[in-house]
């Protein structure tokens, strides 16, 4: 009997696909007539990559999501990460559908960077084999809005790739231009030629309705109405900076969350500032506003409750100035520096004061605005050690320029309004690639200068729960010791007890010279060698911009230095690192 061939498990096939290749070719060599066993065999669905860029989870729950709905209706989806597809398989692919956030000033995450970089190199095959199509998280509040999802769109039709779709770029919660992306997806998709039909035609449902007997489930579009049990300034008197702990009650809300997960919290905007941008607008607080779901809100509750005040995009001046019509105005949008330095640092009012017009129509100016946005703050706790409770660590932002103080939106609300007793809007946000070893006994190096420092506090409160026998290092900076030692007590008693083995911290303003965080992982390159040698797991989380990219280079640096790597071995130990999930940053 001839021998029946099968599939290799690393064919450039999915699980699923090599699944049924192996059965149809057991089919047509089992003996049986082989035109029986073709004309038998079920017409394989068509395969469809799905591959994200994740930093905090959103993009990774969309992608699954849109992995599970495809599969559902009769697709072979796959899924990945964007730093698992090489180009070599990036030329075999015929469908791609990519899922991306972008962190920082422009930064790809974590777990894409790797790909977009290849993306630039000289060494992409040719793709015109390839339909795309990108969905693009982002914030309109920073200035380069969805640029890894832009990037990878560019790439990718620079080398002949075909766009099912124009790129979707979202700005904020994702949840209504993602599913209009989906549906425009499939629609496009010509499933005749491309892919078996669906198996089912039922439309997508997001969300579920909610009966009087159903728990309800909270989540960013429903958050639940907790109340603050605890909020005080961790920084002793004479600090420059005012970092909150609060602890927030989750009783009866059936949320549940794991170290390394993040707390949205819903703002309202400071009242005064409310009340001055209606002035300045000569918009009477108590205007009644039409909403879009039906009834009506006063002006002075719809700034404070719904609309961002806090900056200004070029969209917003370019609104604006079709209503005002200003010369001045034009000047500035005609010139990209100059819109550039008019936005940073100033709020609405500014816009106001500084271009004044009178507004027929509230909605004039509402219809300008984007939605207040839930932010995200590290989760300082573990449910291990919290019950029905979870405490976050908030650094109050407050600055003076062009003439005014100003305040962070959030961290300002959580520091004046949300007092003990008071009610505050939350959700918990799962951040499914920040999380602790599966195995307690790896070591673990944490680095978290100032408000960096929550979920470190959560990690170590967890490996205490569990008794975990794995060595935790932890780094801490900021800029005083005597005012500035975030949970200073809590770390010294669990350096005592033996939970923390090595506690390093770097004070910026207590020397002449400053010090940082990355001076001390570089003094004690040659310890922290070892550790990543043992197979620890190194984290960082706090500043994106400065504080992240200085110890990522620190961090290469020692690896070459220490490990007497040269640049492609030390580069090559490094991406390991990532890609083993071994090296993890949670930074804003």
């Amino acid at each position: 009997m001839m021998s029946i061939p099968q599939i290799p498990t690393n064919a450039p096939f999915t699980p699923e696909q090599i699944s049924w290749l192996n059965g149809f070719l057991s089919g047509v060599f089992s003996g049986t007539d082989s035109a029986n066993a073709l004309a038998a065999a079920p017409v394989p669905a068509k395969p469809i990559t799905i591959a994200y860029g994740s930093q905090t989870g959103t993009a990774e729950s969309l992608a699954k999501k849109t992995t599970k709905e495809l599969k559902n209706q009769g697709f072979a989806p796959a899924l990945t990460e964007l730093n698992d597809l090489t180009l070599e398989a990036l030329s075999t692919l015929a469908h791609l559908l990519v899922i991306t956030s972008t962190h920082g000033d422009g930064d790809a995450p974590d777990n894409a960077d790797s790909f977009v970089e290849s993306l630039n190199s000289t060494e992409v095959p040719s793709l015109k084999q390839l339909h795309y199509s990108v969905l693009a998280l982002g914030d309109t509040g920073y200035e380069k809005f969805c640029e890894t999802g832009k990037q990878i769109d560019f790439h990718l039709a620079k080398r002949g790739a075909t766009a099912i779709t124009p790129r979707v770029d979202c700005d904020g919660d994702p949840d209504d231009l993602y599913k209009k992306w989906l549906d425009t997806v499939k629609e496009k998709i010509d499933n005749k030629n491309m892919f078996t039909e669906p198996t089912s035609t039922k439309p997508t449902t997001i969300g579920t309705a909610v009966s009087p007997e159903q728990p309800i489930e909270y989540s960013r579009k429903h958050p639940f109405p907790a109340t603050v049990s605890e909020n005080y300034n961790l920084n002793g008197e004479g600090s420059a900076k005012e970092t909150r702990h609060l602890a927030i009650s989750l009783e009866g809300s059936g949320l549940t969350y794991q170290a390394g997960d993040a707390l949205g919290v819903v703002p309202l905007n400071d009242p005064q500032l409310c009340f001055d941008t209606l002035e300045a607008a000569s918009i009477h607080p108590e205007t009644n506003i039409p909403l879009q779901e039906g009834g009506k809100k006063k002006a002075r509750l719809y700034i404070q409750e719904d609309c961002d005040i806090s900056g200004l995009s070029k969209k917003i001046l370019t609104g604006y100035q079709k209503l005002v019509k200003a010369d001045a105005l034009q000047i500035i949008l005609d010139d990209p520096q100059k819109v550039r330095n008019y936005i940073d640092g100033r709020n609405l009012i500014d816009l106001l004061q500084d271009f004044p017009h009178q507004f027929e129509q509230a909605n004039d100016l509402f219809g300008l605005l984007s939605p207040l946005k839930p932010r995200l703050y590290s989760i300082s706790s573990s449910p291990k050690t919290c019950t029905d409770e979870v405490c976050i660590t908030v650094g109050a932002v407050r600055y003076h320029t062009h003439g005014r103080a100003r305040k962070g939106v959030c961290s300002a609300y959580l520091a004046e309004q949300a007092l003990v007793d008071a009610p505050v809007k939350v959700y918990v946000h799962t951040n499914k690639i920040f999380k602790l070893p599966a195995d307690p006994s790896v070591p673990i190096i944490m680095v978290g200068p100032g408000t960096g420092i929550a979920p470190f506090r959560a990690f170590l409160e967890e490996r205490f729960a569990i008794e975990a026998t794995g060595e935790n290092w932890l780094f801490f900076g900021d800029q005083h010791q005597s005012t500035d030692f975030l949970y200073q007590n809590e770390f010294f008693q669990m350096q005592e007890s033996g939970l923390i083995h090595r506690l390093d911290t770097a004070f910026s303003r207590d020397q002449e010279q400053k010090i940082y965080v990355q001076h001390r992982i570089q003094e004690h390159g040659a310890e922290l060698f070892q550790w990543l040698e043992k197979g620890a797991y190194f984290y960082v989380c706090g500043d994106a911009s400065r504080m992240a990219k200085d110890v990522d280079q620190a961090l290469q640096a020692l690896i070459q230095k220490h490990g007497n790597f040269d640049d492609a071995q030390a580069k090559d130990y490094f991406k390991k690192l990532k890609k083993e999930k071994r090296y993890l940053r949670d930074v804003y």
